[in-house]
């Protein structure tokens, strides 16, 4: 049961900042202190350990038990040091969230007593009951055995005194059941890839890792009113809203002061973070009122993948403490902007050389134009993988409106290196390059630098921009876990650097020097792939129509989306890359598509609620005010009464329409959600609630969204709007 509105703005007058101060002046003197770093594991573990641990982090060797036993013994201590008393293998589930069982460090000793006891069996593997996750039918029901394997390229580290240690999530019969194995293995292969590729430029490269940098957007909004507010409480965003007389229109809040609760609470969160090992460096109010941004330093992905689920973790628990709720959601408030978890992500060397940023030289610029066409060929191969590694129910709501990009995907690179591309694709011949040639493709290829001091603009609208030494995918959801984007991406490049390198090898092998054929190759690539590349506004109705001629796609809603896994050639894409067996894709699939129909079902039960359960009964109260004024008039008036009482009778006869409409929605919507229910598979399900239950839910919301405007303002029930967004 919701609290009363006014009950709830009684409370949000009463919030005063709870300021926490910095326990130091500097970041760097407590940054990290709550982490198992490779500085803290120099102090408690022999040179052979840190060895060990260097080398499977580096090289993926697997770690002896005599050194896993030391590991353990020195992370209980060091833990312990931090007030932990619980030790936890935390790993990510394909819940989209992360999940965790706590066991005490103590051993019982027999005589009474117990001791603190930690080794590296207990470290190493783990088996949580599997059976409550979802596997999407990967195991029987009855074969509830999971195993979680350390990672040992993650960061272990304490948290509410606990000790928590990255994992890995397989099932009994070896299949990935989390994000994070798919996410080590694609890593795994682009580094192989790209380092192969790399060695046409410089021997010395002998491992290429990608590197992540995300921003994550979000809301805040009082807990008092978000308690108000059943939708908000139970979907997480507004399932209706009459239009405020002021809502972003002005963009008065964007990079504007930061409100002082806020403040305080981002003190404390970013302080936390801080502790563990999070470089959340940047904060910023954002477009919509009460919507604001963080981002870290960029960190090697899997490590910024795993810290993105520990912040929104540690995001949470803080806001709870300044009376607090953040709004995660892709969209919780209509016709504002929503929330996207912008992915940045490049591939660097172990020469410190970021292979999205070009160099001084034509070779350095060459090695750059390398790496940078495959990935435009990569996208503009398996476009659809990517939009269906982005889709879900929340991110359906924001795909091409307010600022998020369109959910066709397209590549913004800049009409400079457009340009440059183009030049490109004439200027080298099919044949044997001339001296002429060569001379003219230096020239291009050495003024680089040059054209892309002035090439970091974002375009807004492009799912996928280039913005100067990096990619941008802006396309995913702000709940989202990075690491299904980042498997896609790295799975997708890793491939075409493979099948560049085979062609590449090929001419040489054909009496190609080496640099001809690179460049025959990248012409090649830049002809096929022309097609992604998009420079101009990716939300007008002139581009869907463009798009459709190039041969891009427009999978409008999460269902059709992710129909793309199920296609033999991303199946096989996945088997050869070694990333996903195909049972684990079709797993991955049928846990998406009963999720989305799952999110569904709950947001069309609490708009029913809502509409006939409080909304109605408060259309009827008014009624009776209304009504009651009328016959007070008529009764102290006489006939003059019935001029007086004219626009009480309009608004009676207003309020009786809509109250009508939304009776006749109502059981509209409910017919339409049984007609979804009855569909036989999964698929068929969560395409119902995508075309006919989705449209149904948005006619009744707007029924609802009309009285709203229309009741009186001391009867209506729930927060309005404008409220949750400018109440401080």
């Amino acid at each position: 049961m919701s609290i009363s509105r006014q009950k709830a703005l009684q409370d949000v007058l009463e919030r005063t900042p709870r300021i926490r101060e910095r326990p130091a002046n500097k970041i760097s003197q407590y940054y990290g202190e709550n982490v198992f770093s490779l500085h803290t594991m120099r102090e408690y573990l022999t040179d052979e350990a840190c060895d060990g641990i260097l080398n499977a982090m580096e090289n993926h060797t697997p770690i002896s038990r005599s050194i896993a036993d030391q590991v353990a013994s020195a992370m209980k201590e060091w833990a312990m040091s931090r007030g932990a008393t619980h030790y936890t293998h935390w790993f990510q589930p394909l819940t989209g969230a992360t999940a965790e069982k706590h066991d005490s460090f103590i051993t019982p000793t027999g005589d009474g007593r117990a001791i603190e006891k930690f080794d590296g069996s207990l470290l190493v593997q783990q088996e949580p009951d599997a059976s409550s996750f979802p596997s999407g039918g990967i195991r029987n029901t009855f074969e509830a055995r999971g195993y979680t394997l350390w990672d040992p390229t993650s960061q272990a580290f304490v948290w509410d005194n606990t000790l928590c240690i990255p994992t890995i999530f397989i099932s009994y019969t070896g299949f990935a059941l989390d994000n994070k194995m798919p996410l080590l293995k694609a890593l795994a292969r682009v580094d192989t890839a790209a380092t192969d590729v790399c060695q046409y430029f410089d021997k010395n490269v002998t491992k290429v890792v990608a590197t992540l940098g995300w921003e994550q957007e979000y809301f805040l909004v009082d807990k008092a009113l978000h308690a108000a507010r059943p939708d908000l409480q139970l979907t997480g965003r507004l399932l209706f809203a009459a239009t405020p007389a002021k809502g972003q229109q002005l963009d008065d809040h964007y990079f504007g002061s930061i409100p002082a609760r806020a403040t305080a609470f981002m003190k404390e969160f970013e302080l936390e973070s801080h502790k563990l090992g999070i470089p959340v460096t940047t904060r910023h109010n954002e477009v919509a009122p009460n919507q604001f941004e963080c981002a870290p330093v960029y960190e090697e992905a899997n490590l910024a993948n795993d810290h993105n689920l520990l912040l929104m973790e540690v995001m949470e628990q803080v806001a709870r403490k300044h009376n607090f709720r953040v709004l995660l959601h892709e969209k919780p408030y209509p016709g504002l902007n929503g929330s996207g978890k912008h992915n940045n992500w490049s591939l660097g060397t172990n020469t410190n050389v970021n292979l999205l940023k070009p160099g001084n030289t034509p070779k350095t610029n060459l090695r750059f134009l390398t790496f940078f066409v495959n990935t435009l060929a990569a996208l503009h191969k398996h476009a659809d993988v990517v939009r269906a590694a982005i889709a879900a129910i929340g991110n359906d709501h924001r795909l091409g409106a307010n600022e998020a990009p369109p959910a066709i995907i397209s590549a913004f690179i800049g009409s400079q290196l457009s340009d440059l591309l183009d030049d490109l694709e004439r200027s080298i011949k099919a044949g044997k390059l001339t001296p002429e040639d060569k001379t003219a493709l230096k020239l291009e290829i050495g003024r680089i630098p040059e054209v892309l001091l002035d090439n970091t603009d974002r375009n807004r609208t492009s799912p996928f921009a280039f913005t100067g030494n990096k990619f941008e995918l802006r396309a995913v959801g702000s709940t989202a876990n990075c690491a299904v984007a980042m498997i896609v991406l790295n799975t997708i490049v890793s491939e075409q650097l493979e099948a560049f390198k085979k062609d590449v090898d090929h001419r040489i092998d054909q009496g190609d020097k080496k640099d001809d054929a690179i460049l025959k190759e990248l012409q090649r690539l830049i002809t096929r792939s022309k097609a992604i590349r998009f420079e101009g506004n990716g939300y007008s109705d002139e581009w869907v129509v463009e798009a459709k001629k190039r041969g891009l796609s427009n999978l409008k809603n999460t269902p059709e989306a992710l129909e793309v896994f199920s296609r033999k050639e991303v199946i096989k894409l996945f088997e050869n890359q070694q990333v996903l067996a195909k049972e684990e894709l079709s797993a991955r699939v049928e846990v998406e598509l009963e999720n989305y129909i799952l999110k569904s079902q709950i947001e069309y039960r609490v708009l029913l609620e809502m509409a006939r359960g409080t909304i109605l009964p408060t259309v009827v109260k008014y009624q009776n005010q209304l009504l009651t004024n009328v016959q007070g008039l008529k009764d102290v008036f006489g006939k003059d009464g019935d001029a007086l009482s004219t626009a009480q009778m309009e608004l009676l006869k207003t309020a009786g329409q809509w109250m009508q409409k939304l009776h006749v929605d109502a059981n509209k919507l409910e017919a339409l959600h049984d007609k979804a229910e009855s569909a036989k598979t999964a698929s068929a399900k969560a395409k119902q609630y995508a075309e006919k239950v989705v449209p149904g839910m948005n006619e009744l919301a707007d029924c609802c969204s009309a009285l709203e405007s229309l009741v009186d303002d001391a009867l209506w029930p729930f927060p309005k709007l404008a409220e949750l967004l400018f109440t401080k």
